[in-house]
């Protein structure tokens, strides 16, 4: 799709600066002083926002007209059809080479301007057919001021009780000197550019874009929409070795799996979610409450592929308006969408970007806790922040209670100790500054004082591998806690393989090690202990399921998964590539067919229990031989399972922040 350079930070800013100095077509300077945002504060304490019952709004971040199509989907449109509204952002003009033509076609000269307005035009015809209106319905356009002298556009659809909303900020894709200008913008505090206008937008007129600009027009939407639930790009992609040669024909970063814009729109994403939360703090407003997810890009190119056919071909169905065709009359003079999208071209791409829906952190759903007094305690990430939601009553939850922590990644790890104490596990983004500023992660853990009750302060237990670069591909945490009191405390990190650290029943971690052997895993990591106490470690390889026990790799090759696995009582359940189906022990029919992460549980008087997803997004329950499927009300975010004496409970997250009980 796209073939960047990617210069070193020196030779972006002298090339800035000369490009100022020849044409004036781009701004160059380095400020006296550079706006610092608000720290974020770890303490915990915080009031939260309340929000209101059933008023959720997602808004996505992307670079790109098509990466929500590509990357985002049927997550955000299973949520736009159950009337969720729905605002996506798209950072750069899209504009490219200006070349937007098939085979066939007359050639024509490069029209960067048009290419971008007929993106645009493919993305109205997509949401439109979305919304169950002709492919060429109006949309009401018009400029938005997005703070410092900047405007972008604004196009509005609304029908049957949903609504969209595109926002386009215009970001040049290039340089002067045809550099990337995203990651440019991400990592040089000085560079400035025009914003580059599509063909007949509304927003004619725009100030120029700068890092600091670029984070402000993205708070300023994230104060103006409020979102409940948070869609953007991957800002750590993955490791990805390969030859030079390939990375540039499918558009990669040296040495990861993704385009270099996808990461720099993610990362500003992020650093505006950190800003928006910590200047609410700061002026006495309370924490706002959201969920965050981030979704990988080019990744879906390099494992196998994880959506069966009927997912596959409804989420396929959104990218053909969107190519759109240019034998459409669809009034823009500019054209009828990205043509080299059109038809079925994504499905016969041999990058397969379309075939797959990964999350960069997986297993985000609520944590589940029975207290002292038999009510159900919820632990999840809200407003990048862990927080706590308790059972008033069976089935009726609390407030949140803000635990601190943040800024945190979406998923955490729990374990109950034997003493009922819960300790949980997070992923801190405990730097992410850009401008040539540090950017890190490490994991970071926090244990309760009393089963039940409050917890101890935050502890740092590092990062596996030396590095803040390393540190950014931190996959999602487990933990589980042993019958003799210690736990184990297991992650992904940079070289893609497991890493674990324990905790010995005195409370004395040891250091961070590898498992053993040449495995090369997905994030997703699954976990269970077995009738003989030993843990078990299943994870989803390039080529099979790799297993290890108490630590030491097991013999024997295993089948291949397509997608995150799920372990209980020491067994693998995994769906193989592109299926529907799930598979348990010994390769037989689990009875839970569906799309998506599973979760796996056992108790001695529940057996083993499955939750999933059926292939509309439903919650789906595997019990004693039965399937029961959750046919009302609103979809889930994300779930999460516990066994105990009330059965089977299933808590999910909605999009309004508000959790739901199901006890199928």
């Amino acid at each position: 799709m796209h073939r960047p350079r990617t210069p070193s930070r020196r030779t972006l800013l002298a090339a800035a600066l000369a490009a100022l100095a020849a044409a004036g077509s781009a701004g160059c300077s380095v400020p006296d002083v550079r706006r610092a945002s608000p720290a974020a504060d770890p303490a915990p304490g915080k009031p939260l926002a309340a929000g209101e019952p059933g008023r959720a709004l997602l808004l996505q971040v992307v670079a790109h007209p098509d990466d929500d199509l590509y990357f985002m989907n049927p997550d955000a449109q299973r949520l736009l059809a159950a009337g969720v509204p729905l605002v996506c952002v798209y950072v750069t003009a899209g504009e490219h080479t200006g070349v937007n033509r098939v085979a066939g076609m007359p050639a024509a000269p490069p029209d960067r301007a048009a290419y971008s307005a007929a993106r645009r035009q493919g993305l109205r015809q997509s949401y439109a057919e979305a919304l169950g209106l002709p492919l060429f319905t109006p949309w009401r356009r018009s400029a938005l001021a997005v703070g410092g002298g900047r405007s972008a556009e604004l196009a509005v659809l609304a029908h049957g009780g949903r609504r969209v909303e595109l926002v386009f900020l215009d970001v040049p894709m290039h340089t002067p000197r045809h550099y990337m200008a995203l990651p440019a913008l991400w990592e040089d505090r000085g560079l400035e550019l025009p914003a580059h206008r599509s063909a007949g937008s509304p927003a004619d007129r725009s100030g120029p874009y700068d890092h600091e600009g670029l984070v402000e027009a993205l708070t300023g939407l994230l104060r103006r929409y409020r979102p409940t639930v948070v869609h953007t790009l991957d800002p750590d992609p993955d490791v990805q070795p390969g030859d030079d040669a390939t990375r540039r024909r499918d558009s990669e970063q040296p040495g990861l799996s993704d385009h270099g814009d996808h990461t720099a729109a993610a990362c500003f994403a992020w650093a505006a979610l950190v800003r928006w939360v910590a200047e609410e703090v700061r002026g006495g407003a309370p924490v706002p409450l959201f969920a965050a997810t981030a979704f990988r890009g080019y990744y879906n190119r390099h494992w196998p592929k994880n959506l069966p056919p009927g997912v596959l071909a409804e989420k396929a169905a959104r990218l053909v308006p969107y190519g759109g065709d240019p034998s459409w009359a669809c009034g823009n003079p500019s054209g009828c969408g990205d043509y080299g999208v059109g038809g079925g071209r994504p499905l016969a791409s041999r990058k397969g970007w379309v075939r797959s829906t990964h999350r960069r952190w997986p297993g985000a759903g609520p944590r589940l806790a029975e207290e002292p007094d038999g009510r159900l305690a919820a632990y999840g990430v809200a407003g990048l922040r862990a927080v706590r939601w308790r059972e008033t009553a069976p089935g009726a939850w609390g407030p949140p209670e803000d635990l601190g922590g943040g800024p945190l990644s979406p998923a955490l790890g729990s374990a109950v100790l034997p003493d009922g104490r819960v300790l949980l596990v997070g992923v801190r983004l405990a730097a992410l500054e850009g401008r040539g500023g540090p950017n890190r992660r490490e994991v970071v853990l926090l244990e309760q004082r009393s089963p039940g009750g409050p917890f101890l302060a935050w502890r740092g237990l590092g990062t596996p591998e030396p590095g803040a670069d390393r540190s950014r591909r931190l996959g999602s945490p487990v933990a589980l806690a042993l019958p003799d009191g210690r736990v184990r405390v297991l992650v992904r990190g940079a070289g893609r393989v497991p890493a674990e650290r324990v905790r010995a029943a005195d409370g004395t971690w040891g250091p961070w090690r590898m498992l053993p052997g040449d495995a090369v895993v997905q994030d997703g990591l699954a976990v269970s202990l077995d009738a003989a106490g030993r843990t078990h470690v299943y994870a989803a390889g390039r080529e099979s399921v790799r297993h290890w026990v108490d630590g030491r790799e097991a013999p024997g090759p295993l089948p291949l998964s397509g997608s995150a696995v799920a372990s209980a009582a020491g067994e693998l359940y995994f769906r193989p590539p592109a299926s529907a189906r799930l598979l348990g022990p010994g390769g037989a029919d689990a009875g839970l067919d569906g799309s998506g992460e599973v979760l796996a549980a056992h108790s001695a008087a529940l057996g083993t229990v499955l939750l999933g997803t059926d292939e509309r997004g439903r919650a789906v329950v595997r019990a004693g031989g039965r399937t029961r499927t959750r046919a009302a009300g609103p979809p889930a975010v994300a779930a999460g399972l516990h066994l105990g004496g009330r059965g089977v409970t299933v808590v999910g997250l909605g999009p309004d922040g508000r959790p739901w009980s199901w006890r199928p």
